[in-house]
């Protein structure tokens, strides 16, 4: 069953302070994933790692939290993601001994109103296709007032943390669809965040990253 839990978060980032651990209960990979790279070498923007979709009357743009996806962004947008994964803790941790669930795939999902007045839309209607199986949110957390009353003025912008199953596999392709838009766009921001570790390990050997913007 999918759970929507009423919560408000604002999306600001507390650039400067201290490292973060890794988030209780989240998306977080082991430290010997082959794909983990290290920190702080990243020049990728968010916009870079995320998949849109185009609907009537407001665009879907959806970004994975994952560690061995974000570490690819430049130092301050890593940094936002994983604060913004890490305020969740608590409400990941209950929901892992509700289901049994070690780990999480997060997504934060940003939805911008394009059309006069207003747009309804229906947050639960996003299926991940992944390995061949289809995964719906385990649970939607709302990281913006107004999230729950499921419309968009033109302009405006709703966020949530969308929780899915960690069989969500963000290293291989994925198919995301959202009420009656589909992508299947994953596969060319994978080749992307190839080349980019590739860069990363490549700077990593050579200098040691700028621990002040952390």
């Amino acid at each position: 069953m999918r759970t929507v839990v009423p919560l408000v978060l604002s999306l600001a980032a507390c650039v400067g302070s201290p490292p973060l651990p890794p988030p209780s209960g989240g998306a977080a990979p082991s430290e010997s994933s082959r794909y983990l790279v290290p920190a702080g070498y990243g020049t990728l923007r968010q916009e870079d790692i995320s998949i849109r979709l185009q609907l009537l009357g407001f665009q879907v743009q959806a970004t994975p939290l994952d560690e061995t996806i974000i570490r690819l962004l430049a130092p301050d947008s890593y940094r936002a993601l994983r604060e913004l994964a890490a305020t969740r803790t608590r409400e990941l941790d209950d929901l892992a001994q509700r289901t049994g669930l070690r780990e999480f795939s997060l997504w934060r999902l940003l939805f911008f109103g394009t059309q006069l007045g207003e747009a309804p839309f229906s947050p639960e209607e996003l299926t991940i296709t992944s390995g061949g199986r289809d995964f719906r949110p385990l649970a939607i957390v709302p990281l913006s007032p107004g999230f729950g009353r499921q419309r968009l003025a033109q302009r405006e912008t709703q966020a949530a943390l969308y929780v899915f199953d960690p069989q969500v596999d963000v290293n291989q392709p994925l198919v995301l669809q959202f009420q009656t838009a589909r992508s299947d766009e994953w596969a060319q921001v994978l080749e992307r965040v190839e080349r980019e570790r590739a860069l990363v390990r490549s700077r990593a050997g050579v200098r040691p990253p700028d621990s002040s913007r952390y």
